[in-house]
């Protein structure tokens, strides 16, 4: 399958939350292990008129980073977060932000991850890591 077509097929597949956040996947990265996900957020998603809240944020890279496993390994159906870390950087503001994640190291049953999320101007406002359970096909 051609990137262009497993885009297609992401993208096709993504839970409701996701179109919630404005998501959509627009790269993958089979060599770099990596997923880029672009985010256009509205306002009903945040507090103080236009900050971003930290849980949608969260939410933003742990989409990215599993799209980056969904990618790389066809043969991974499920996959749970054990942990997940973020740390916020800067204030994430409604509108347009980018998240990539990245499979830093897989096993059979165990994915440990990364993943950034920044704004429109590459600024960078939050980093995560995460250890994630996966499950594969019969």
């Amino acid at each position: 399958m051609n990137e262009v077509s497993q885009l297609e097929q992401l993208n096709s597949r993504v839970p409701p939350f996701f179109k919630i956040l404005g998501g959509t996947i627009v790269e993958i990265d089979k060599q770099c292990q990596s997923a880029t996900l672009h985010f256009d957020i509205s306002t009903d998603l945040c507090h103080s008129v236009d900050i971003v809240q930290g849980g949608f944020i969260t939410a933003m890279l742990d989409a990215a980073m599993s799209h980056a496993v969904f990618a790389v390994d066809r043969e991974v159906r499920t996959l749970s977060s054990l942990e997940i870390s973020t740390r916020y950087l800067d204030v994430a503001r409604a509108g347009f932000l980018v998240a990539v994640g990245r499979v830093t190291r897989a096993s059979y049953k165990t994915a440990f991850l990364e993943g950034e999320l920044r704004d429109g101007d590459g600024k960078l406002l939050a980093t995560t890591h995460s250890v994630a359970k996966l499950g594969r096909k019969a």
